[in-house]
């Protein structure tokens, strides 16, 4: 597995974000590593490197954001994530939680609907892993192709639980995605018996970009 290269750019600031979210209780050991190895501020506009390690939710092109690290790391260790894992993420954005989850070993099959977000986002992780698979396309329809997924993570706002995505999970496997309306959802954990019934678990409030497709929101 190729991984990303570590860079000394910006590492003592990754390390006090890294302990600001352990104090959050973030404890997974491997999401810890991962977060200390993936440089954030590669994927971030140039004007916005100096707040690269805050933890806050930056803008990225096309209106659309950078999730808070916090963010990532709560949905990240939410889903238990295990080397060998195949992960499928709605919503590629700046690429930053792919990379995340592919450091952690998972492979990882990532959707973006915008077509400069998903050639940004290829260009970067293109260099330095081969455990990622990208593709342009309506993320509300999941990608049938490499079905099924051990973990689904959806990384912006729908306004309904994507009971279509849950057929492209394995019986044992676990999805999380942020449910409600535009302006604030519940982070809601779904869990998929091994005789194919869903449970969900709701996990606080979040705030996302929503989530545009045929089975999301339409344009504006």
């Amino acid at each position: 597995m190729n991984t990303i290269k570590d860079t000394f750019k910006h590492q003592g600031q990754r390390r006090l974000l890294v302990k600001e979210l352990e104090n959050k209780k973030i404890k997974d050991p491997e999401l810890i590593r991962a977060l200390l190895k993936v440089p954030r501020h590669l994927f971030l506009p140039k004007d916005f490197e100096n707040k690269a390690y805050d933890d806050i939710a930056l803008p990225i092109d096309e209106d659309q954001t950078i999730s808070q690290p916090f963010t990532v790391a709560f949905q990240t260790q939410s889903l238990e994530i295990k080397p060998g894992d195949k992960v499928l993420e709605i919503g590629t954005g700046s690429g930053y939680q792919a990379a995340i989850l592919a450091e952690m070993g998972a492979l990882v099959y990532s959707i973006e609907r915008i077509p400069k977000l998903h050639l940004q986002a290829k260009k970067i992780l293109d260099q330095f892993y081969k455990n990622i698979h990208l593709l342009l396309s309506d993320g509300t329809l999941g990608w049938p192709e490499f079905a099924p997924y051990n973990k689904i993570i959806v990384t912006a706002a729908s306004p309904s639980l994507l009971e279509n995505l849950m057929t492209q999970l394995v019986p044992g496997g676990m999805a999380i995605l942020p449910v409600g309306d535009k302006k604030i959802q519940k982070m809601v954990l779904l869990k998929k018996s091994v005789d194919n019934k869903i449970s969900t678990v709701e996990l606080g409030d979040f705030r996302f970009v929503p989530l545009i497709g045929k089975n999301g929101w339409t344009e504006k």
